[in-house]
């Protein structure tokens, strides 16, 4: 799967393809099914894991047939029936009995917003090494601070990327709050009738439940079917993800400017080149994060406008508009965090244009310090003690990683 008008989209590779929806689908009717048989609710012979029954070039096939009940898991579970009945005919009678296609969908897209989450955060480990590294070793790398787009007092570039990695944890912060995700099962209405009905017991249901939701490692909660926070929650993750990647890309994009020349992004053969000027080398991968950062916010709105459209015990449309937008929003997050990457660790630091900047700034960029202060030495406050506690908040963060 790649997108023409979406430069870079082959990086998010399998992350919400087709192929991997229907994957996803036909786990989570597999997960259903084996928790059947496993409490007795279906009989020993209707065990079926379901492999090798769908393929990737199923996905046209499925794609075709979905318009016709406003949804692609009525055509899946056709095919699947189809081609289960030869191989096990036990199997394709009990094939999502007590589940709606709502349950199906929704804890598809849980498993591929998992994977997703799994490869941004990833990313966002080698981006917080990085990251490490420019705000310890450039504490004393002197540059002008701007505001509002002009000189404000002297900094250190340590301290830029200390504030480049607060953005950082915080997204990932965020998206691990956001990423454990719940299976969905709720039956036609959220009620969890049927499968009360097949089972016997909600007691008996609920561990139907669990032991589906195990076999995916999905934690459990009761049926969420118009009540959208998890995706809600784990779309603005994302956004926290983009607005940090595209304030970092924002202020390389400046620093790159040949008149400040202060950042530049590592040189990679054939990229950055024009299709008419021979002597470009354009900053790419920074206008690339940054085009990502522009876009996601939007996305994200669309799938909180899903929520608040929630009516009666599936909503007609809200609930349809989440699927493309979850996706489209995770691959280009995906995309731009693997991006993001690559730029940290390959930014350069132009030190010696940022000590050329920095004079050429004064007197007037020391305008505050001589107001406050008779000393003419280094304003730089509590710079140190900054960037410290950023540091120290990327190690915990790192170790947690590791439990």
């Amino acid at each position: 799967m790649s997108d023409l008008l979406w430069p870079g989209d082959d990086r998010a590779g399998d992350v919400f393809a087709d192929a991997s929806v229907l994957a996803a689908m036909v786990r989570a009717e597999a997960a259903w099914l084996d928790a059947l048989v496993r409490h007795g609710v279906a009989p020993s012979g209707a065990a079926d894991g379901l492999d090798g029954l769908i393929g990737p070039d199923d996905a046209a096939l499925v794609a075709a047939g979905a318009e016709a009940g406003g949804n692609p898991l009525i055509p899946l579970l056709k095919l699947l029936r189809k081609r289960l009945e030869s191989r096990n005919p036990v199997a394709a009678q009990w094939l999502h009995k007590g589940l709606t296609s709502q349950d199906v969908i929704d804890t598809a897209l849980v498993l591929c917003l998992r994977d997703a989450s799994d490869r941004i955060r990833a990313d966002l480990a080698v981006q917080t090494a990085a990251l490490i590294r420019l705000a310890d070793g450039h504490r004393e790398t002197l540059m002008p601070g701007r505001t509002l787009t002009q000189y404000a007092v002297p900094i250190t570039f340590g301290l830029k990327a200390a504030t480049w990695l607060t953005g950082n944890l915080d997204a990932r912060d965020r998206l691990a709050a956001a990423a454990s995700l719940p299976a969905q099962i709720g039956g036609a209405a959220g009620s969890l009738a049927a499968p009360v009905a097949l089972a016997g017991s909600p007691i008996v249901v609920r561990g139907l439940i669990e032991t589906a939701a195990a076999s995916l490692d999905l934690p459990v909660r009761d049926p969420w079917h118009t009540a959208r926070a998890p995706f809600t929650g784990f779309a603005d993750a994302l956004v926290t993800c983009t607005d940090a990647w595209g304030r970092i890309a924002n202020d390389v994009l400046v620093g790159a400017r040949p008149e400040v020349h202060e950042l530049s992004e590592g040189a990679v053969a054939g990229r950055g080149g024009s299709s008419a000027m021979p002597n470009k080398q354009n900053p790419v991968l920074s206008i690339l994060i940054r085009r990502a950062a522009l876009a996601a916010p939007f996305l994200a709105a669309t799938v909180h406008a899903g929520a608040a459209a929630a009516v009666d015990e599936r909503p007609d449309g809200g609930w349809h508009v989440e699927w493309s937008t979850l996706r489209t929003l995770a691959r280009r997050t995906v995309t731009a965090g693997s991006q993001t990457a690559e730029l940290l660790a390959g930014l350069q630091v132009e030190t010696s244009w940022m000590t050329a900047n920095l004079a050429a700034a004064r007197p007037g960029i020391d305008a505050e310090q001589r107001s406050m202060t008779p000393d003419t030495g280094p304003y730089l406050g509590a710079t140190d003690q900054i960037i410290d506690a950023v540091l120290a908040r990327a190690g915990e963060g790192r170790r947690g990683d590791l439990c």
